[in-house]
């Protein structure tokens, strides 16, 4: 959700400031220009001296500017966590039985779930990532099916195999899984 949010703002604000500043730029080379526009001429200020001053002195101009400044301040920053958080788990914590716990490379076991499923009978390519916590991960993973294949039947082969591996050898109560099921494209097949 965030990054279809992130998309979407980023295009918002790309278009934005590229019909605000072509229109600027199409002024200052002398485009004829509606008589609604906000520039009249390639000599014309984008404020003048009057509009930049005409609030000054009001008492409520000084903290309203503040207060939009900060809000946009905040959300900015707040945008600029949510992209640079990491999504994925770099470690996963494994009990060894000795009470001590030992750390498991995130990637290498994305990567024994994604082999493991890539081998299950009619799936055709297998993606998984590891979110959550180092203690609690939660794996999410993407099969491709083959057009012979019950969904129900691989989804079962998926969760007896390599869900089940993974839990195991990392010793975990549970491991929750975020199964998403798609079939591969492809060709008409001639029947004679």
């Amino acid at each position: 959700m965030l990054g279809i949010v992130n998309r979407v703002f980023l295009g918002l604000v790309g278009l934005v400031l590229l019909v605000l500043g072509g229109s600027v730029l199409a002024v200052g080379l002398g485009a004829p220009v509606p008589s609604w526009w906000i520039h009249d001429s390639k000599h014309d200020v984008l404020l003048s001296n009057a509009e930049r001053t005409r609030w000054r002195d009001d008492g409520w101009w000084w903290p309203v500017v503040i207060a939009v400044l900060a809000v946009l301040l905040l959300l900015a920053l707040w945008w600029l966590v949510a992209v640079l958080r990491r999504r994925r788990l770099a470690e996963v914590l494994v009990d060894t039985g000795d009470g001590e716990g030992a750390l498991l490379r995130g990637r290498a076991l994305e990567n024994v779930l994604t082999q493991e499923a890539a081998h299950i009978d009619g799936v055709g390519g297998a993606h998984a990532h590891l979110k959550g916590r180092r203690g609690a991960p939660e794996a999410h993973v993407r099969l491709a099916l083959e057009p012979h294949v019950d969904p129900g039947t691989a989804l079962a082969d998926f969760t007896a195999g390599p869900l089940t591996h993974a839990r195991t050898s990392a010793g975990f109560a549970s491991l929750p899984a975020e199964v998403r099921l798609k079939g591969v494209k492809h060709g008409a097949e001639r029947v004679s």
